[in-house]
């Protein structure tokens, strides 16, 4: 049975690191610095989640955890993973500004859609749209950023329009990666945590899949579950923005957590390979 179990999770391992390294491949990332981050994680996730009535952590202990050398162990205890901190706030500021912007009826043409905004000034403008979802950022910043991400469009140098629904960067390959990092670690954190046997219950993890489906109804397929999932999120967004009391602080409530619904597309010609592996 752990032969087993050993076998399946090797090949879940495998499937999960083939797209990956495709990305890290692209982007210039060698095997040496993946190592060096996938060994620190090792001793990271073992210092923190494998301790034993709370007490800290030996290198030792960590070294017959990880399979690592107390010396190797001893190293990556000091090793600094980089941070994306500041591509999160951008992200996050960004999806805030246009959110407000398509819900809050100060924002919204007869309490329906977006309104065309002046681009500073008191009242109905950007400028204060920024100041309501993104706190002290400049809105010029934040314009700039959804200009180069083809979310929003100025009629002349004074104004300017909402024509996407979402933020989603398209030319800033940095960001992008940015989000692979988030949202492939949310996923793998929701499919951890069903994987537990602790009687938690269990997280929405869903998809459908059909698997001899003809060229001409993808397109048809691309664009109903665009429309279908932009609707769901737009509706879930709407209530979690009515929880979250950085938007609105008369919620209320105790503790503080990180709660949403992700979803994504996929398509690939079948390939009974992949199927049989």
């Amino acid at each position: 049975m752990e032969k087993n179990k050993g076998h399946i999770l090797a090949a879940a391992v495998a499937r999960i690191l083939k797209p990956l390294v495709c990305i890290l491949l692209r982007n210039g990332m060698s095997y040496k610095t993946f190592a060096d981050i996938a060994r620190s994680q090792f001793v990271e996730v073992a210092r923190k989640e494998s301790g034993i009535g709370g007490r800290k952590q030996s290198v030792s202990r960590i070294a017959v955890i990880t399979g690592l050398t107390r010396k190797e162990v001893s190293r990556l205890l000091k090793y600094s993973v980089p941070n994306d901190r500041d591509k999160s706030d951008r992200y996050h500021r960004a999806s805030r500004v246009v959110s407000g912007w398509r819900r809050d009826k100060a924002f919204l043409v007869a309490g329906r859609r977006p309104a065309v905004l002046a681009i500073a000034g008191p009242g109905k403008s950007f400028q204060q749209l920024v100041k309501r979802y993104s706190g002290d950022v400049p809105h010029r910043a934040v314009l700039d950023e959804l200009l180069n991400a083809g979310v929003v469009a100025c009629p002349d140098e004074n104004r300017v329009k909402l024509i996407e629904r979402a933020y989603m960067p398209r030319g800033d390959e940095t960001m992008k990666l940015h989000i692979l990092g988030i949202d492939t670690a949310h996923l793998i954190a929701t499919i951890s945590h069903n994987l537990k046997s602790d009687g938690a219950e269990p997280r929405f993890q869903r998809k459908v899949l059909y698997d001899n489906l003809p060229d001409e109804a993808l397109p048809a397929l691309r664009k109903l579950s665009l429309k279908s999932a932009q609707a769901l999120l737009e509706k879930l967004d709407g209530w979690l923005s009515s929880q979250d009391r950085d938007v609105n602080p008369e919620a209320g409530g105790s503790g503080r957590n990180t709660a949403g619904v992700g979803i994504y597309y996929f398509e690939e010609p079948y390939s009974q390979e992949e199927e049989l592996r």
